[in-house]
């Protein structure tokens, strides 16, 4: 799993993290009330995030010092039980995890900011590095 994951964030040059983040993962754990996936606590723990293309499509996401905010902003978490949002994709769209009741089924999702409604959601990936995987190997989101 780390492997995949960090010849992408090597080939796409994800900026390293170098310094302590204030924000601790546990405190997005307690804020969202989920177990977020070892995957992405790895991504959080060693990265910033991101702002650019990966493959065909472009993708934002948040730091570890963004998620809160960002989810507060846009009453995700408020409104959509078992998922969080992790970043965007630009276009009135958020990327999120959702993660079933069983609390060990993840999706990676694509839903829209307005009318946040579960229904919506498009799966992306089946984990976080499922999902950098297909965008790196130039797989489309509605293709």
């Amino acid at each position: 799993m780390k492997e995949n994951l960090q010849e992408i964030f090597k080939k796409y040059s994800f900026p390293k993290r170098d310094i302590n983040a204030l924000v601790e993962v546990s405190d997005v754990e307690y804020y969202s009330n989920l177990k977020l996936p070892e995957d992405y606590v790895f991504y959080l723990e060693n990265y910033f995030g991101i702002d650019q293309f990966i493959g065909v499509e472009f993708i934002k996401l948040w730091s570890l010092e963004e998620i809160i905010e960002a989810n507060k902003s846009y009453k995700i978490v408020e409104e959509l039980t078992a998922t969080i949002g992790i970043g965007t994709n630009g276009s009135g769209e958020f990327i999120g995890i959702e993660i079933d009741s069983n609390k060990n089924n993840v999706k990676i999702i694509l839903s829209p900011f307005i009318d946040l409604n579960s229904k919506y959601h498009v799966e992306i990936g089946t984990s976080f590095t499922d999902f950098l995987i297909k965008l790196d190997k130039g797989i489309e989101w509605f293709s």
